[in-house]
């Protein structure tokens, strides 16, 4: 099932995608009417064609498909990523760590003092 209606959303999604490329722009009627012609907003043209119906149809078969996966991918339990995820996490080897006194510091020492020559006769 979940099959099936992947491959009817692909067909139905490139099916919208040549409809809607083939149609022709509205962008000229758009353009001019803000510019004071006397066309409405949208062009002049009155009913919907059949590609503008088509269209409509299209997106309709699309946005239920979408639905339908969605829904079917949740009750289906798909798993999004396909990075296995660990459950468990391992015990620590060995036994318990016990923690170690700090080594006193070695005591610096102070370098010798030389001691003053007696002045020469």
């Amino acid at each position: 099932m979940f099959t099936f209606v992947v491959i009817i959303h692909l067909i139905v999604c490139l099916f919208l995608i040549f409809i809607i490329l083939i149609q022709s722009s509205k962008g000229a009627e758009m353009g001019a009417a803000f510019g004071g012609s006397s066309q409405t907003l949208f062009g002049s043209r009155g009913a919907a064609t059949f590609l503008s119906k088509m269209t409509t149809v299209a997106a309709i078969v699309f946005m239920l498909t979408s639905l339908s996966l969605a829904i079917l991918s949740v009750r289906r339990g798909s798993v999004v990523s396909s990075v296995p995820v660990k459950t468990s996490i391992p015990a620590p080897t060995g036994g318990p760590v016990q923690e170690q006194p700090a080594a006193p510091a070695p005591a610096q020492s102070e370098a010798p003092q030389q001691q003053p020559t007696p002045p020469a006769k």
